[in-house]
């Protein structure tokens, strides 16, 4: 363990032997983190992946610099289908520690595989199509898109969940135990899933219960037992005491037993036997029928689309492509940042155009929410390459300003402003390009904006003049 100050390594005392510091508090900190580390090392050894995140956020929390906790809850987020969340979090750790890092392995194992960077990107796709099919009431759509999905990914827990939603829903009991088992042996403590299971198990144990309850009924109505002396007699239901009868006569009755008996007996047993290979077809037809159901009731749906919309087909389609369902497009741009950013982390202007157009795509769609690995990704990402680019754009702006072109200064300079918002100077020359082009309202309210932001300045005292040479033009 280092000093938090100085880096020099602590020993068993409560303080600094290098520069003094006091590092009781940092010592028991640093503790507690790695307590809870190990906590979130036996869940995760156990398959309690619920309760391994629960531990290893509380260890984040302690210490946000704890490259191992980070990268196990990578892991875990991984092994529960949140391949975006586990992403963030490598990244995130392989700028902690750029060095002798296994995060580096995670993230190249997923980039350099093309299939399976599709593959996330389809499961992402598929599932939020599914969702728009629960909300629309299309529960059997939503069924086989759920399937889809699973067959891309098949530990993604929260589509095994709703998929045995949708099947609790229809009252198909057994089926959602199916994939709630399945759950389970991914993370064996969900506490959905443990809730839904419960739920499930209610619904099944009466019907068992009066299924065994019936079945020994049965059982203990086709023997007959009675007391002979110290002896104990069981003989079958049917049998009937013959004393006293000839041998014809016992004949008869042996022939009408055997008879009785395969009535009784034997027919039934082939009978249900039948009916269970009858019910099992019936079954399979079912499921198949239902299959090409949903199939043509989802090819009806489309072909209604297709005819009412026709006229504007080309611009839906652009449209759905473009941002399938308003998180798809953003997440490949996000995803491209990052992989720039890691490949060649000098090349910032390649990240910059990323981040641009995750921004174009905010403002084309609207506010949208977006998860908490999204937004931490994003803006941990923009904090990482925010000053090189305020730099670079600074200088390619100041360049075109004292060229006189101002038609190129305008866009740099703005970007130089919106990386760094406390570069005065910038958005000061940038309201003197306006002003220089003719623009004398744009350049009013940024020379506002100067005087507001940066009070008591050089740049404030000199946008005031400006603001008062405009206002007598105007007059």
């Amino acid at each position: 363990m280092n000093c938090y100050q100085c880096g020099c390594t602590l020993s068993q005392h409560d303080f600094c032997t290098n520069c003094g510091a006091d590092v009781a508090l940092y010592k028991r900190i640093i503790y507690i983190s790695n307590r809870f580390y190990n906590d979130g090392l036996e869940r995760a050894g156990v398959r309690d992946l619920t309760g391994a995140i629960t531990s290893l956020r509380q260890s984040l929390k302690f210490n946000k610099n704890n490259v191992e906790a980070r990268n196990l809850l990578g892991l875990v987020y991984f092994e529960t289908g949140e391949v975006v969340a586990a992403l963030s979090e490598w990244v995130i750790s392989k700028n902690l520690r750029p060095k002798k890092n296994i995060a580096d392995d995670y993230i190249s194992m997923i980039q350099t595989n093309q299939n399976r960077l599709d593959a996330i990107n389809q499961t992402i796709k598929k599932y939020n199509q599914a969702l728009t099919y629960c909300n629309q009431d299309s529960l059997d759509l939503a069924v086989i898109q759920l399937k889809k999905v699973l067959s891309l990914n098949p530990k993604f827990i929260r589509a095994h969940q709703l998929l045995a939603l949708l099947y609790i829903n229809n009252e198909e009991w057994e089926r959602a135990k199916r994939e709630l088992t399945k759950c389970l042996e991914i993370d064996t403590n969900n506490t959905a899933t443990l809730r839904y299971l419960k739920e499930v198990d209610e619904m099944l144990l009466p019907e068992e219960g009066v299924k065994n309850s019936s079945k020994k009924q049965k059982a203990s109505n086709q023997v007959i037992k009675y007391q002979s002396g110290n002896e104990t007699i069981i003989q079958p239901a049917n049998m009937k005491e013959s004393r006293g009868v000839t041998s014809l006569l016992n004949l008869g009755i042996g022939l009408a037993i055997g008879i009785a008996i395969a009535f009784f007996l034997i027919l039934p047993a082939r009978i249900q036997s039948a009916r269970a290979n009858i019910d099992e077809e019936l079954r399979k037809v079912s499921e198949q029928s239902d299959a090409k159901t949903a199939t043509i009731d989802e090819l009806q749906q489309q072909l209604g689309e297709l005819q009412a919309q026709k006229e504007t087909l080309e611009q839906d389609m652009t449209a759905y492509m473009g941002t399938d369902d308003g998180n798809l497009q953003s997440v490949e741009s996000l995803m491209k940042a990052a992989s720039a950013y890691l490949t060649e982390p000098s090349d910032v202007t390649t990240v910059a155009d990323y981040l641009d157009q995750i921004e174009q795509e905010r403002s084309e769609e609207g506010e949208q929410e977006n998860t908490e690995a999204f937004d931490s990704l994003y803006n941990n990402l923009l904090a990482l390459v925010g000053p090189q680019l305020a730099e670079s754009y600074d200088e390619e702006g100041h360049a075109a300003f004292w060229a006189a072109n101002y038609e190129e200064a305008i866009p740099k300079l703005t970007k130089a402003y919106q990386y760094d918002p406390t570069n005065g100077q910038a958005l000061y020359d940038l309201a003197n390009s306006y002003y220089r082009m003719g623009d004398a309202q744009t350049a009013k309210g940024i020379y506002q904006q100067v005087i507001e932001l940066f009070p008591n300045t050089e740049k404030a005292d000199k946008s005031e003049n400006f603001l008062a040479e405009i206002e007598r033009a105007e007059e």
